[in-house]
């Protein structure tokens, strides 16, 4: 099943931040705080204007976010846990920076 976000509307599916012990102590997955990054998963066609034009989206499938900690919808399709954002509620697109060449 797929799934398209309507207007400016983005799917992301949470990534999972590496489990690491401090001290040798394992924190339980219902102590841990839910990871703000996401992978965008689909995106909709853009904000529609009143005039009936679109203004495209910023991000796009494939981009990694971060987003507010208590943003969107959270839903469950076909076993895997999504959320569904507007655009607005995306804080920032995180990218790799490349390596500055050695002088």
């Amino acid at each position: 099943m797929k799934i398209r976000p309507l207007h400016d509307r983005i799917l992301i599916k949470r990534i999972e931040e590496q489990e690491t012990a401090r001290g040798g102590i394992i924190i339980p997955d219902s102590a841990k705080e839910k990871p703000q990054q996401g992978e965008v998963m689909a995106v909709g066609d853009g904000k529609l204007l009143e005039k009936g034009g679109r203004v495209p989206l910023d991000v796009k499938v494939g981009d990694r976010v971060l987003f507010a900690k208590y943003g969107g919808a959270e839903i469950k399709m076909e076993g895997q846990e999504y959320m569904i954002l507007k655009e607005d509620e995306v804080l920032g697109i995180l990218s790799k920076q490349a390596k500055s060449a050695k002088k």
